[in-house]
């Protein structure tokens, strides 16, 4: 119990580095290429994303959707991942190798659908290379880049905000 409130403090330190060091640098590339990380318990359904992906002309095989959850029995559900608070070590160090290859993947967006307050989540978004990133309001506003402030049921909300902001950043690339 001790050791967990270690490992947590850890993580947030670590976290708290990697936002100081934040490099950001928002160009004006088209998003042909999206990651996507969400909180299984506040939102299950992935087509959702699909939709959003197809909306914004990226085809399907260039996107990729991971949900965090905090109950280790759904830790196991067969989208394309889904991971635990069990796949992250001190320091923010991840042991899953397939988190690990979603990190390092240079997304042209990353959305961050999430509102809980969870470290491991913060981490995925903060660790991401993904070049530009989209959340819906958090507490950390250093997270992301453009934050849709919606509340998580609001999906087809922020859809349409996402589409009119996007579109004004000139980041959506015309159909072929």
């Amino acid at each position: 119990m001790i050791l967990k409130g270690f490992k947590e403090k850890s993580n947030r330190k670590y976290l708290n580095k990697l936002l100081l060091n934040r490099d950001v640098n928002v160009t004006d590339t088209k998003i042909k290429s999206l990651g996507v990380i969400i909180h299984l318990q506040e939102v299950d359904d992935f087509e959702l994303f699909r939709g959003l992906a197809k909306n914004l002309n990226i085809h399907s095989n260039q996107i990729k959707v991971i949900a965090f959850s905090s109950d280790k029995k759904n830790s196991n559900i067969s989208w394309d991942i889904c991971f635990c608070e069990k796949d992250f070590g001190w320091k923010g160090e991840l042991k899953n190798l397939e988190l690990q290859a979603f990190v390092d993947t240079k997304f042209d967006a990353l959305i961050s659908y999430y509102t809980k307050d969870e470290i491991e989540l913060k981490l995925m978004t903060a660790k991401s290379k993904a070049l530009f990133k989209i959340g819906i309001f958090q507490t950390d506003m250093r997270l992301n880049d453009l934050i849709i402030k919606t509340h998580i049921n609001e999906f087809d909300v922020f859809k349409k905000e996402l589409f009119k902001y996007l579109t004004i950043l000139n980041k959506i690339k015309n159909e072929q």
